[in-house]
């Protein structure tokens, strides 16, 4: 393993200098402290430094003068000789351009000019593109790796809540005022609070249309259940799963529709939690929500009761332990 160690063989043990004296010692064979006076000794490094054995270079900076190859000296001498090469490189280079330049005024058949070799490559717009790509790339292929995803098992965002848009915060008053109504002005209607402009469809939702009724307002309860006439509200309370779905089914119609856009959203007064639930206009799906009703507030009283239960055995418990 030495030869790992040192690749350049194992170099001789400095050896002491033969010129170098002896402390003066005393009578009794002890040498003499420098407090005894007369008797300081020359300095013990006269013969130093001592020649190494590692070839020796011309020095780059003093052509006159040689250093040792020895390894402090290396970094050194490697950087001086990449320094010579690169400037040989360039030379060349001139003097290659020079007689291609000698060629093109003498009316000669040229090739493309050759780049300098030693230049130094600035990065780009297009090198700082091709990095993000590939970087971007060892990402997605390393997540797909490592957690099976492409991103990580993180949800993609949604790019476009930072497209600046220009919509809009309506009330309720001033969303009714795009009912149609006033030609000058655009058709809305709203769905659960997102407001969209349906002003190329004005046969359908402008007035004398089959749908007019939802124009200007949030009638999203109207759309899960079917009750044009009595459900024109965005209070969404005691619907059934069916009727929940068939909401988000027209909240999700219109949020992709290439037809109408969005133009904001409607801020509604908080609901009262006492106040009644619409009826639904069909008897038989009015008297299902009755029922709803019921069944929920006999499940929320059975929790109810059973939490009491479970809060008196266990203070009773305690007591006993007491």
């Amino acid at each position: 393993m030495s030869w790992i160690l040192n690749p350049d063989g194992d170099q001789p043990k400095r050896k002491r200098p033969a010129k170098l004296k002896d402390f003066p010692k005393g009578p009794d064979g002890k040498p003499l402290g420098p407090q005894t006076p007369g008797s300081a000794p020359g300095s013990p490094w006269a013969g130093f430094p001592l020649k190494d054995d590692y070839p020796q270079v011309e020095d780059p900076t003093d052509p006159t003068r040689m250093v040792s190859t020895k390894q402090a000296n290396r970094p050194f001498l490697a950087y001086a000789q990449y320094r010579a090469e690169r400037e040989q490189a360039h030379a060349e280079w001139l003097k290659r351009k020079q007689e291609r330049d000698e060629k093109l005024a003498r009316g000669e058949e040229v090739g493309p000019e050759e780049p300098d070799p030693t230049e130094e490559r600035e990065v780009g717009c297009l090198g700082l593109l091709k990095f993000i790509l590939y970087t971007t790339l060892f990402i997605v292929l390393a997540g797909k790796f490592l957690t099976g995803s492409y991103l990580w098992e993180m949800d993609m965002p949604n790019l476009r809540q930072f497209i600046p848009t220009n919509e809009r915060l309506f009330s309720e008053g001033l969303l009714a005022q795009y009912d149609g109504s006033i030609a000058d002005k655009p058709l809305y209607i709203a769905i659960d609070g997102n407001v969209y402009d349906v002003s190329s469809n004005r046969a359908t939702y402008g007035p004398g249309g089959s749908y007019h009724m939802m124009a200007g307002r949030d009638a999203a309860r109207a759309y899960g259940t079917g009750c044009f006439k009595t459900h024109l509200t965005h209070d969404l309370r005691g619907l059934s799963e069916s009727e929940i779905r068939g909401v988000e089914h027209w909240k999700k119609f219109f949020a992709e529709s290439k037809k109408y856009t969005k133009v904001g959203r409607v801020s509604h007064p908080p609901i009262d939690p006492a106040s009644p639930i619409p009826e639904h206009c069909d008897p038989k799906k009015a008297q299902a929500a009755i029922e709803r009703e019921r069944k929920a507030a006999e499940e929320k009283a059975k929790e109810r009761a059973k939490a009491q239960a479970e809060g008196k055995a266990g203070e009773g418990a305690q007591r006993e332990e007491l």
